[in-house]
């Protein structure tokens, strides 16, 4: 569709994910032993055939602009792109002030590609999405702005914000963050959360970024300024997320924001349940990204263990000596000796763990090398004196550490 430009928001410091976010963007943050977070956005871009993509970074970007140059670079196919932006500083020596602000200081990006409507889809939660259908819904209504919401218990729905509609799916009220969320009508026990994705007519974009930027008591923030004062006085829509179908997929659909350790651990621990209800195996729908040059995974079984992996994720490069793996992700290049317990946990690569450890409900950062007989996740109190321990005693252990040593 070359009416449609997409623009993705890549710019998010990511500090509730602290410490996978000190060297790195929060998009480029390694998930499912292969990807990275950034990867499910562009993916559902490309699956649904829009290849002109603006996306826009700012902070620690350059482990993202590696992953973008190795394994998104199209070249040569006129009028298809994936590009990454950095900050520009085009209207002052500033960074961007929120999500407004970002898009308006790139127009001049939206002007040269001439698009009758411009996606904005933030860049940090797993799912899938065919984003023809939202658009469509969006031309259907002839709505000058869509935005993308999902059914949310009513006890959580205070972490996002929260949307009321009426009968034809028009927008007639929005509250960012409320303490006491309404529900949906009929429903009283679900809210209907933004997903922080947009349709806009361009016109539109460029009318309300350009008065949004002339305020001096905006925040510039698409939630709390832009669709507040749009929503009242235009056609403002409301696409209900759980109405997409991708084909291949079960019915009903997966949403995961993964913006705190814990949510991020829970959302790997999805991908290695009985029925995972997130499926990276859908030929119809396949998830690229960069593969290095790896051999496949390796498993031997040692005079003293067996290798016995179940209902994990083992990426290429990895070799594993007679251990226990279950229920665990892993990501390239890690290397197990013999012996160890390894259960409900997240590698995210290149990661070196010695004989006889013990570990468990941990995340563990790139470049780390474990000692021989270490023990994680078993005392609280403990790890919490040497790591980071999460609200729900997720442990985090940084990249580059050298544990036991």
């Amino acid at each position: 569709m070359a009416g449609v430009l997409a623009m993705i928001l890549a710019g998010g410091e990511g500090t509730r994910l602290q410490p996978l976010t000190v060297t790195r963007s929060k998009p480029s943050v390694p998930f499912g032993g292969s990807y990275r977070l950034i990867d499910f956005v562009l993916n559902n871009f490309v699956n649904s055939d829009f290849l002109r993509i603006y996306v826009l970074t700012q902070f620690k970007s350059q482990s993202l602009y590696l992953h973008m140059k190795k394994g998104w670079n199209l070249t040569g196919i006129t009028g298809r792109f994936i590009d990454p932006i950095p900050a520009q500083m085009r209207m002052g020596k500033r960074w961007y002030d929120g999500t407004a602000d970002a898009i308006y200081q790139n127009l001049g990006f939206v002007e040269l590609s001439a698009p009758e409507h411009v996606c904005i889809f933030g860049s940090d939660h797993i799912y899938k999405m065919d984003i023809r259908q939202m658009v469509e819904y969006h031309k259907e209504k002839k709505a000058v702005l869509t935005v993308a919401a999902i059914r949310v218990p009513i006890a959580e729905a205070s972490a996002f914000g929260v949307i009321e509609v009426d009968e034809e799916g028009r927008m007639i009220g929005f509250e960012e963050k409320p303490a006491n969320p309404k529900c949906i009508p009929g429903e009283p026990d679900f809210a209907l959360a933004s997903m922080g994705n947009y349709v806009f007519e361009t016109h539109t974009l460029f009318a309300e970024l350009t008065a949004d930027a002339e305020n001096d008591n905006s925040s510039h923030d698409f939630s709390k300024d832009i669709i507040p004062d749009l929503f009242p006085r235009a056609p403002v829509y409301v696409y209900d997320y759980g109405q997409n179908r991708v084909e291949g997929e079960k019915t009903g659909v997966y949403w995961r924001d993964v913006g705190s350790i814990d949510t991020y651990w829970l959302a790997h621990m999805d991908l290695v349940a009985d029925n995972p209800p997130f499926s990276l195996y859908n030929r119809k729908w396949p998830l690229h990204t960069y593969y290095p040059p790896l051999p496949p995974a390796t498993f031997i079984d040692t005079p003293e263990h067996r290798a016995n992996i179940s209902h994990s994720l083992i990426s290429a490069g990895c070799y594993i000596q007679g251990s226990t793996i279950e229920r665990s992700v892993m990501g390239f290049r890690c290397n197990i000796a013999s012996g160890t317990l390894l259960s409900e946990s997240v590698l995210l690569g290149d990661v070196k763990i010695g004989e006889g450890c013990r570990i468990r409900r941990t995340i563990i950062d790139k470049h780390v090398e474990i000692a021989p007989g270490t023990v994680i996740g078993e005392n609280r109190e403990h790890d919490r004196d040497r790591f980071t321990v999460s609200e729900e005693g997720i442990v985090v252990v940084p990249k580059g550490a050298r544990v036991g040593f």
